[in-house]
């Protein structure tokens, strides 16, 4: 199926690991240019040689924290004009309401809830201007299943959820689709690590963390191009018609109603 993404620009955040990394790889492949945005410059700049080594296409890099004043504003200036912003940069700390402090939980939500809504902001106008645009928010499905052991999390996905909803929903009027995508677990190192420190919560032995992996459906976390291939077609005029909705892709363990 040709997505007709040939010459696309991409803006992605937190591009330099996990599922922004796996999105830069494939939307490559799909022949978009690319400008990655990340905190780490070294990740980037290694994983920007990788693509331009297999890839014919412009891809730009900028080390850059989002949470810092004036950020949005040079990251959109930096980019230019692009077609398709994927908002993906943050993760949420994992705990309880008394394990994840005051400060932890702002400053997770400055970079992931507040993030994506100051880049959405920016960068909504300058596609309106130009004439359209798509607009995809990776959320997670923490924001569907409401896990006491990850509140700051499943609480900052259900808004960035709404906030989807709610901008998706008259999007089109403007020729801009706004859509977001809710990942159940992926086959990244975050995933891992998350499960580890379940394990301890819960056996007071992280190397048990491979339990908890079975009671996954097929027993094993999505990989990577479960995840991305819905996202890059989604991002296509294929999927023209599809805004102000949300995509879960868990294996089904929302409809389950149980994180494990």
């Amino acid at each position: 199926m040709d997505l007709n993404l040939q010459g696309k620009k991409v803006l992605i955040t937190g591009a330099s690991q996990g599922i922004g990394e796996g999105l830069a790889r494939s939307f490559a492949e799909e022949g978009c240019d690319l400008h990655l945005v990340a905190r780490s410059g070294a990740k980037l700049e290694a994983i920007k040689a990788e693509i331009l080594a297999e890839n014919t296409v412009t891809v730009t890099v900028q080390a850059m924290d989002l949470t810092e004043a004036e950020a949005v504003d040079a990251v959109v200036a930096a980019a230019g004009d692009i077609d398709i912003l994927i908002n993906n940069a943050g993760a949420i700390p994992s705990g309880t309401l008394w394990d994840v402090t005051e400060p932890r939980w702002r400053e997770g939500w400055e970079l992931k809830v507040f993030g994506y809504i100051n880049m959405t902001r920016a960068v909504y106008a300058q596609m309106k201007q130009r004439g359209g645009g798509v607009i995809i928010n990776n959320i997670g499905n923490g924001g569907e299943v409401f896990d006491p052991h990850y509140v700051a999390g499943t609480t900052g996905n259900a808004s960035l959820m709404a906030f989807t909803r709610a901008m998706g929903g008259h999007s089109l009027d403007d020729n801009i689709r706004v859509v977001g995508v809710n990942p159940g677990p992926v086959d990244t190192d975050r995933i891992y690590n998350m499960l580890k420190k379940r394990a301890l919560t819960l056996y007071g032995d992280e190397s048990r963390f491979g339990e908890l992996q079975e009671r996954y459906p097929l027993g094993r976390p999505a990989h990577m191009g479960e995840i991305t291939d819905l996202i890059v077609f989604l991002a296509s005029e294929r999927s023209g018609y599809t805004t102000g909705a949300i995509f879960t892709v868990d294996g089904g363990i929302t409809s389950r109603r149980s994180i494990i």
